[in-house]
């Protein structure tokens, strides 16, 4: 009830009420696209593809169901994420790359235009070997090159308007668009995953005591998430007091609040979507090894359970790198006076920040890894398909839910009003 009223006084703010209004239109539009056929495509032919626990069922809970119907969203925003892991990468290794980051929004705009770039490149890889995959399985109209440049282009073209669509949510509406585009697609299958759950349970394949148990794990995992999340560690700083013409500033204690995570569910998305590219790719070679690689890089396999944990632990140290850098950080405190306690101002307290941060984000970066795959296990203990795709699902619901609902509060905040969180 306390969110219900605060969702109405958020409404009563004008510029707000627009925000949310215009992300609800957004996602109505993305909704709508995903039912939008590839023309020439029988998507029957392919239905076996989606069978839960499968690949192609990890991809489909992405793309929330637009590529079991092979709409022009069938590869969602999947080229855009892995264009911007490239990038991030790059940034690293490329100085100009690492200059534009540094040179504020006129750096950022031009990272943001050769991610565009990449996206459409990899778009168009992507959507060449879906092409050439549904002309070997007969499911083209017309199986010449006039049918295949069909439908590369319509998939390609509704890559780069998803793309489109998340920056236009990012800039006007609330949240991170492509999360929020990622958030959508997944809630939107828990209807339809509910009745298959309801399905199980009336033919016997899930007992009651089961369904209960997956509820606990469900709501476990749900407030392990929001604890992690929402975890801390102060760092007290000190500043001095100076005189400034005839006032004097400083002199009062405040705190650098570590996130546990600090890279919220960027590492899974990440760790989901570089690994699903490989045997992705593989479905469309006719080829031996092709066939080994998607078998062994399947979901759920062991390989891939394995290399799904140490991506999500290496993209969490990767991204919290990118996004907090201690020496900046420790430039700044300095700058203005401050100091942490027992800790030299400059380069002292950069690696001091530097070291609790690589500390508080292990145990943060295992947890996602294990949340992320104990499903799987889990899902082969109880025999429920799809069980297997809850802990990525949860993940990422939980932690855009809190990411999003943060930003409404910041808004309510700045105009005095009461938030969701206390």
């Amino acid at each position: 009830m306390e969110i219900l009223r605060t969702l109405r006084r958020a409404f009563k703010v004008p510029n707000l009420r627009q925000r949310i209004m215009f992300t609800l239109y957004m996602l109505l539009i993305f909704r709508l696209g995903s039912h939008v056929p590839v023309p020439g495509i029988d998507p029957g032919a392919l239905s076996q593809l989606f069978e839960e626990g499968t690949l192609f069922g990890l991809l489909d809970m992405f793309a929330g169901g637009a590529l079991s119907s092979f709409s022009i969203f069938a590869m969602s925003i999947t080229p855009y994420i892995n264009a911007s892991i490239i990038m991030n990468l790059l940034t690293v290794v490329i100085p100009k790359l690492e200059q534009w980051s540094k040179e504020g929004e006129e750096g950022r705009r031009k990272i943001t235009q050769w991610t565009r770039y990449a996206t459409l490149f990899l778009s168009l890889i992507q959507a060449s070997g879906m092409a050439a995959f549904m002309r070997a399985q007969g499911a083209l109209a017309r199986p010449d090159m006039f049918g295949l440049i069909s439908v590369i282009v319509s998939i390609t073209a509704g890559t780069v308007f998803l793309m489109w669509l998340g920056e236009q949510i990012t800039e006007q509406g609330i949240g991170n668009g492509i999360s929020i585009l990622i958030f959508s697609g997944i809630v939107s299958r828990v209807p339809s995953g509910t009745m298959g759950l309801l399905a199980y349970l009336r033919e016997g394949t899930v007992t009651p005591f089961t369904l209960g148990i997956m509820l606990l794990v469900g709501l476990a995992v749900i407030a392990g998430v929001v604890f992690v999340q929402e975890g801390r560690r102060r760092i007290p700083v000190q500043y001095s007091k100076r005189v400034v013409g005839r006032k004097m500033y400083g002199g009062q204690t405040t705190h650098i609040p570590l996130r546990i995570n600090q890279a919220g569910v960027i590492p899974v998305i990440f760790a989901s979507s570089v690994l699903a590219f490989p045997p992705t790719i593989a479905q469309f070679v006719d080829a031996p090894w092709a066939e080994t690689l998607a078998r062994v890089m399947d979901f759920g396999s062991t390989l891939h359970t394995v290399l799904f944990f140490l991506m999500i632990v290496f993209f969490t140290y990767f991204y919290t790198a990118i996004t907090f850098n201690p020496s900046d950080v420790a430039d700044n405190i300095r700058k203005y006076g401050g100091f942490i306690p027992g800790r030299r101002p400059g380069r002292a307290t950069a690696q001091y920040l530097d070291r609790v941060l690589v500390r508080i984000t292990l145990p943060g970066a295992i947890f996602l890894g294990l949340v992320a795959i104990f499903p799987i296990f889990f899902g082969g203990f109880t025999g429920v398909p799809g069980v297997n795709f809850g802990g990525t699902a949860l993940l990422i619901v939980v932690g855009v839910a809190l990411e999003t609902m943060k930003q409404i509060e910041a808004q309510l905040m700045m105009r005095q009003y009461e938030g969701f969180m206390r």
